[in-house]
């Protein structure tokens, strides 16, 4: 059977069809944007101090100074899980005694917030800290959420594809929708924490899923120019868009219910683009439906006023479309030889420790100096250049220096946050930002790295264990910014030095640029220490197939 690129070719690379299909698939990833980070304000914590009961027989001096002071920042503060015991204050202030005239306040025993807190509504109104206590003992609880949820998108990355590939691509697109925009919706009514999490988890599954099979769906539809800048520009600039657009709706909607309410309504306007997008015709053909992939393609060229040949399928093409039997790979195939094994295993720390930087900044935004609302703005469009960087060194330079060289200044710029003066905080954003932009514009270069590196047997394996690998970083991603509490400087020299190392990790890798993709293990390319040596044996030899050459993006 005539391969499909050749059987549409008389729609064109570029036409209405194609323009239609690759800006409303973009555009379905932009609630992916505002709700992948929303636990940035949802669960953003005020500045907090134990309350003090209004029945407490203490006179205002006395209630003034019930809180203990602590260094925190190198600055001394009133403490936020700590306060004098409530019934020694009351005693010596019956005796008429003063605070720090007639009593040490450094000498008196101290007791947790046994009356819960009181919340700052600088900042923010109402978030699920403040409606939930999740401070001090229960802190934990927090980076515990966020990570819950990206434990949802590992799952759903697992399943979003086989369900796809079973149902279509098409129903399992606006199903996933569903699931995001209806089960962010039923948070809003959460009554626990514990409900919220579980319902997040859920939301993190919907997400992931619904960016995948838009990606899948895209890249099937349109050719192959076109695909090139749909999954390289389009997916990711208008997740940048969604990011952008939650501090926008997070500065106006300050409780955290009211603000869920507001990104979960923009899914409902994907609902009438169930009668736009297409199936893709591809994943028809391949499930025999010919007549269902016909009429779409027939749909196509009436769109983009292209007469259509009279037959599309004939009757001998649909006979010899039986799927041919391919030898089938397993994970251990990954580590098949020292040298397959080396770039697995090298792979898999890049991808992880990537992830860790990327989501680790994005979500300690709210702990920078000056407005969270601002500096998450400037995380989300620092993105859209570091796209397009991304996009032009993938045209024209080597892959190895491009992302180390991305990696290296991210990582970089983060150590020297710590040297810079608390005076000049607005310089430290400024690092936080580039830092950003580096690892942000290498992330976006691993997927293309990725799929040139592997034979064509193993290679959907190998990007569903780097993409997992991925998922594990964002899931601890938030325990790195966790790492804040102790030293607000800790998350940045780890991340950064991790980052670094990673970089410096990648030039040994081999290159890939202007290659043909490897077809069989033998084609691989080697180590960079490997390469004067000889490959070790037991290899598992693919069918030969016809090589394809790749030009620069």
């Amino acid at each position: 059977m005539r391969d499909y690129e050749e059987l549409t070719a008389f729609l064109g690379e570029w036409g209405r069809f194609q323009s239609l299909v690759f800006f409303l698939l973009s555009a379905s990833i932009i609630p992916n944007g505002f709700n992948g980070l929303s636990i940035v304000f949802l669960a953003g914590t005020p500045e907090h101090r134990c309350a003090v009961p209004p029945g407490a027989n203490l006179s205002e001096e006395w209630r003034n100074a019930s809180i203990p002071l602590e260094l925190r920042g190198g600055h001394t503060e009133p403490s936020r899980c700590r306060r004098y015991r409530l019934a020694v204050l009351s005693n010596l202030s019956a005796l008429g005694l003063r605070p720090g005239f007639d009593v040490q306040l450094a000498e008196l025993e101290q007791e947790p917030c046994l009356d819960g807190w009181e919340y700052s509504r600088d900042v923010y109104r109402s978030t699920i800290v403040s409606e939930w206590n999740l401070v001090c003992e229960d802190d934990w609880k927090v980076p515990l959420t966020t990570s819950l949820f990206f434990v949802g998108v590992l799952i759903g990355s697992f399943i979003s594809g086989q369900l796809s590939d079973r149902f279509g691509r098409k129903s399992i697109l606006f199903l996933t929708m569903a699931v995001q925009t209806g089960f962010s919706f039923l948070q809003i009514f959460s009554t626990s924490w514990e409900m919220f999490t579980v319902l997040f988890l859920i939301v993190g599954m919907g997400q992931i899923s619904n960016y995948v099979v838009a990606f899948i769906l895209g890249t099937e539809i349109l050719g192959k120019s076109v695909r090139i800048i749909f999954s390289t520009l389009g997916v990711c600039i208008f997740f940048a868009i969604g990011y952008m657009l939650l501090p926008l709706f997070a500065y106006f909607i300050r409780d955290w219910r009211m603000l869920l309410l507001a990104l979960t309504l923009p899914g409902l306007l994907c609902v009438p683009l169930w009668w736009i997008i297409p199936e893709s015709p591809r994943w028809l053909i391949s499930q025999g439906r010919y007549k269902e992939a016909e009429v779409i393609i027939r749909k196509a060229a009436k769109i983009n006023n292209t007469p259509a040949p009279a037959v599309l399928f004939d009757a001998a093409e649909m006979q010899d479309s039986k799927p041919q039997q391919q030898q089938k790979a397993i994970l251990l195939d990954l580590f098949r030889t020292r040298n397959i094994a080396t770039i697995t295993i090298m792979s898999l720390l890049l991808w992880f420790f990537t992830s860790v930087g990327y989501f680790g900044l994005s979500l300690n935004t709210p702990n920078l100096h000056g407005n969270a609302y601002i500096n998450c703005f400037l995380s989300a469009v620092i993105e859209v250049p570091a796209y397009i960087i991304a996009w032009l060194l993938l045209r024209s330079l080597p892959r190895r220096y491009s992302i180390s060289g991305t990696l290296v200044l991210g990582g970089g710029v983060v150590l020297f946050i710590k040297l810079v003066p608390t005076d000049l905080n607005v310089l430290s954003v400024c690092l936080v930002m580039l830092g950003k932009f580096g690892i942000t514009a290498a992330f976006s270069m691993l997927y293309v790295y990725n799929v040139e590196l592997y034979p064509t047997l193993v290679r959907n394996m190998a990007v569903g264990a780097t993409s997992t690998a991925s998922r594990l970083g964002s899931i601890i991603a938030p325990y790195f910014v966790y790492l804040g509490a102790y030293d607000r400087y800790l998350p940045y020299i780890v991340m950064g030095s991790l980052t670094v190392l990673i970089g410096i990790l990648t030039l040994f890798l081999p290159e890939s640029y202007g290659n043909a993709l490897p077809e069989s293990f033998e084609q691989m390319l080697k180590v960079k220490c490997f390469r004067n040596g000889q490959q070790t044996t037991g290899i598992r030899n693919s069918k030969e197939s016809p090589k394809t050459l790749i030009t620069p993006l």
